[in-house]
């Protein structure tokens, strides 16, 4: 098996816990290997690891997944849906086999500079200066009321527990395959997020006091003009995210979030 490895922060070469990952999986043949750009991938490349926290991921989803490469996250952070596993024990999963690999849903954003116009969490629409934005969104070329907000973010199952989350969005499932439609700080007290179909059309336009806003992809942010419009649909790749057969999704809630905690579900 060949394995690359994407880390986010430079200190992290020197980690113990990621030397000894990568030590036990090369002493028990594997060829490791580390990457840096999609042009360091090789094609033989079986799996790659991505040693951080959820930003680091999704900067390495940008390698992995042209590419169609499976990736897993190993969490060396705080708080992690996307990177859930510690370092300790992934090594004795990946060479027992011990995982599946899920394909999750990626967003396509129209006229934005790079080779890589995909988002796994998220695309979202901000102001840049203190003024609202009205915010025109069409739906399958349905228009929908007008937001009065501080932006607006569609985001895919994956990321309803990221940017979406704090926007009111409700939690999906990751094989829920949906998209939602969330207002970011709305005016409009009867604003609410809208879950629609994965294969939706969306495009965004605003009407807004200055000359630009601000397009976030993912971890990835430009100017935008505030005459441009943006449009969102789903992209024609998928990610394929390794998730290790002890992961459960439910459990990171628990663990995370605190889903569900209340002083009536302890024994004690």
């Amino acid at each position: 098996m060949n394995i690359a490895y994407f880390i986010g922060r430079s200190e992290l070469k020197e980690d113990r816990r990621v030397l000894a990952l990568l030590g036990a999986l090369e002493h028990s043949g594997c060829g490791i290997y580390l990457v840096s750009t999609g042009e360091d991938l090789r094609k033989d490349t079986d799996m790659l690891l991505s040693f951080g926290g959820d930003g680091t991921f999704l900067n390495a989803a940008h390698i992995a997944a042209p590419g169609g490469i499976p990736i897993l996250g190993v969490n060396m952070g705080r708080l992690g849906f996307l990177s859930e596993n510690g370092p300790e024990g992934v090594a004795d999963a990946i060479l027992s086999g011990a995982f599946r690999i899920e394909e999750r849903d990626l967003l396509q954003v129209s006229g934005i500079p790079g080779n890589f116009p995909y988002a796994l969490n998220e695309v979202s629409v901000g102001r840049v200066s203190p003024a609202m934005l009205g915010i025109d969104i069409c739906l399958n070329d349905s228009p929908l009321p007008t937001f009065w907000a501080d932006g607006v973010l569609v985001s895919t199952s994956s990321g309803s527990t990221a940017y979406s989350l704090s926007a009111g969005g409700p939690i999906c499932t990751p094989d829920a395959r949906v998209l939602i439609i969330a207002p970011v700080s709305p005016h409009n007290l009867n604003l609410r997020p809208l879950v629609v179909p994965l294969d939706s059309r969306i495009s965004i336009s605003l009407k807004a006091r200055d000359d630009s806003a601000m397009l976030s992809v993912d971890n990835h942010s430009y100017r935008l003009d505030a005459r441009a419009e943006v449009s969102v649909c789903t992209a024609p790749v998928r990610l394929r995210k390794v998730c290790l057969t002890r992961s459960n999704f439910f459990d990171a809630l628990q663990t995370r979030l605190f889903w569900g905690e209340d002083v009536r579900n302890t024994e004690n």
